[in-house]
């Protein structure tokens, strides 16, 4: 698990034939080291010989976390390094989504035990779904980002019953499709709760301080757990949206440009 500031691979390019090199990180820091500079006329034409052609990335977080904002900005800057984005969330807007917000809602109550299947089940049809589902977006040459995966559930349900469990129903998603990099942007129960009550007129299920500091436990339990399966890369959510969204996309440089210049 990657966590706070990083290394990362400088980029550089020569005035005639803008040829990429990667120099080395400093090892003594555990800071990245500040980028050369690069004219603009040319940062936009080296990310896109640089970066992979297609990428899944998946944000977690407890409510409150600032998930979607940055979804949308990472796609910005996704689109403006030649990416095809087709952005998603979890739960989706697919018949088994709308059951999981109705509860979510209050407007239907069920157990959740119940609550973790219908998740996986909605899951599962986001991943294969022929319409639009993720394996479908990716072959199709998109980057996807999805607001929430699996790791969502192995938090939130994992607070409810054993997370051993739920790791265990989710494994046919996880064996289908691991993210590229799962991006959890971390802040407190506290700070959650007070954007849930500045921004909204009720709170929905699972919404509660106790219930989100347990989550928040839960989240860094399950990255541990799995920390030699998944690419993890926590960020610090206390902080405004711009100054998170220039970590999270210096983390997908340094992994894009690590994997194609090697």
């Amino acid at each position: 698990m990657k966590q706070g500031k990083n290394k990362l691979h400088k980029l550089a390019y020569k005035k005639d034939t803008l040829e990429k090199r990667q120099s080395n990180a400093d090892t003594t820091s555990g800071e990245r080291t500040a980028a050369p500079q690069i004219n603009p006329i040319f940062e936009i034409e080296i990310q896109q010989n640089t970066m992979k052609k297609n990428l899944f990335i998946a944000f977690e977080g407890i409510d409150g976390s600032g998930k979607s904002t940055q979804v949308k900005l990472l796609a910005e800057h996704l689109e403006k390094a030649g990416h095809k984005v087709y952005s998603t969330f979890e739960p989706t807007d697919s018949p088994i989504g709308a059951l999981i917000r109705n509860i979510f809602s209050h407007k239907m109550e069920a157990d959740h035990s119940v609550i973790a299947g219908l998740f996986v089940a909605d899951r599962l049809d986001h991943l294969l779904s022929k319409t639009n589902g993720i394996l479908k977006k990716l072959e199709e040459g998109y980057t996807v980002i999805t607001d929430r995966y699996y790791f969502s559930s192995y938090a939130y349900h994992g607070t409810h019953m054993s997370m051993d469990w739920v790791i265990e129903a989710n494994s046919l998603s996880a064996d289908l499709l691991r993210p590229d990099l799962n991006i959890y942007i971390d802040i407190s129960p506290e700070v959650s709760m007070k954007r849930l009550l500045n921004g909204r007129s009720s709170l929905e299920l699972y919404e509660t301080s106790e219930n989100l500091r347990n989550v928040r436990a839960k989240y860094f339990e399950a990255f541990e757990q799995l920390k030699f399966k998944e690419t993890i890369f926590v960020t610090d959510g206390n902080r405004l949206a711009e100054a998170i969204a220039s970590d999270v996309w210096q983390e997908i440089l340094q992994m894009t440009v690590g994997t194609n210049t090697h």
